[in-house]
């Protein structure tokens, strides 16, 4: 991809998450989106005209064959993400899809294989991993400020409630509070520590059969642990802190897109470590997103599919204990599956600081 031109983007849905990251990426010099597709013309047609973007389709395959569309942005609800993403990289596109990235380890699996297989750009919307406090956060830690990681914890819980009709209740959608909310703390926990050795959980489940609020303890056999919990019944304070040896960080409200953190140590004052402001929200990931596709990259080295993969793995695991199962979890499999590791072969944290070459801003302490 010419490093002259803006990337050009198509919004696939026309949700709150769609909505959010076109007003975020029209933002940016080096981006446009040219194209949204919904699975109806008036919904597409009333993104299109709201956000100023030239072409509007009443159904994915338009937008698809769309040539001037180099990378699809997937905002589908999760239900829909394994086909979306799926379609996209049939057609040639280089995929940014939401997380949950799929409703299972399968789903995800096939995706994982499709984009390897054809060659193509494939990364989950995972936002905090591209964001540069965040990446500030983890080098601190692997440069040893806080010691050896003993506890993790983190939360992030809605208020509710949500009426029996609403997909958050629905399990073929993927309901509960796991995937829109429990991706977060298990994924900002796997960016320190890896996959887990072991997984425990306890949930409350609704009369459909979808988790309202749910409690995870993950363990490694280094002796680490994570404390996690989600709720869409209780809003929580959406906080995180990892605790070491030597030390500990507390991540204010909002953890997963925070502008700043505190380094608390032995002996030391508190020290407060901000970002500078440069970019916001989702702009960081499209950031990345055009960074690896202009350097024909197939793969992200701040959000790898490795590491996507055994999040979603974790999230399955959480799911068997707390009896939550989904009507996906019962389709044949349409392609190779990267199978579950062993703890024996469990993989390093797959984030490495210092890796974006044309990284985020810098962050400073305050």
């Amino acid at each position: 991809m010419s490093h002259g031109r803006a990337v050009r983007w198509g919004v696939l849905a026309t949700g709150g998450i769609a909505s959010r990251f076109t007003a975020d990426v029209r933002e940016l010099p080096d981006a446009e989106v040219v194209a949204v597709a919904s699975r109806g013309d008036a919904s597409a047609k009333e993104f299109a005209s709201r956000f100023g973007i030239p072409r509007a389709y009443g159904d994915w395959a338009g937008l698809l064959a769309d040539e001037e569309v180099d990378v699809v942005y997937v905002a589908t609800p999760h239900s829909a993400h394994r086909s979306a993403a799926g379609l996209a990289l049939a057609a040639g596109k280089p995929v940014l899809c939401e997380k949950a990235f799929t409703l299972n380890a399968r789903e995800a699996g096939e995706l994982v294989s499709l984009a390897r297989e054809r060659g193509l750009f494939l990364m989950e919307a995972m936002w905090m991993y591209c964001n540069p406090v965040i990446l500030r956060l983890v080098e601190l830690i692997r440069d040893g400020a806080i010691g050896e990681i003993r506890t993790v914890q983190a939360d992030f819980g809605l208020q509710g409630p949500f009426d029996a009709g609403h997909r958050l209740r629905d399990p073929a959608l993927g309901g509960g509070a796991l995937l829109d909310l429990g991706v977060y703390p298990v994924s900002f926990a796997q960016l320190l520590l890896g996959e887990p050795d072991r997984v425990q959980a306890d949930a409350l489940l609704s009369p459909e059969g979808v988790d309202l609020n749910t409690g995870m303890l993950l363990g490694w056999d280094s002796g680490a642990t994570a404390l996690l919990t989600c709720s869409v019944t209780a809003r929580t304070p959406v906080t995180a802190t990892v605790t070491g040896t030597a030390g500990r960080i507390e991540v204010p409200s909002g953890f997963f897109s925070t502008e700043r953190f505190v380094l608390h140590r032995a002996g030391a004052e508190p020290e407060e470590f901000t970002g500078d402001g440069a970019l916001h929200g989702l702009q960081y990931e499209a950031a990345e997103v055009m960074r690896c596709l202009r350097a024909g990259a197939t793969e992200s080295p701040l959000v790898p599919l490795d590491g996507t993969l055994a999040v979603m793995r974790t999230l399955d695991a959480v799911r068997d204990r707390i009896g939550v199962r989904f009507p996906a979890d019962d389709v044949t499999p349409t392609c190779a599956v990267t199978p579950a590791r062993g703890p024996s072969d469990r993989p390093e944290p797959s984030h490495r600081p210092g890796a974006h070459p044309a990284g985020p801003s810098p962050v400073r302490p305050a």
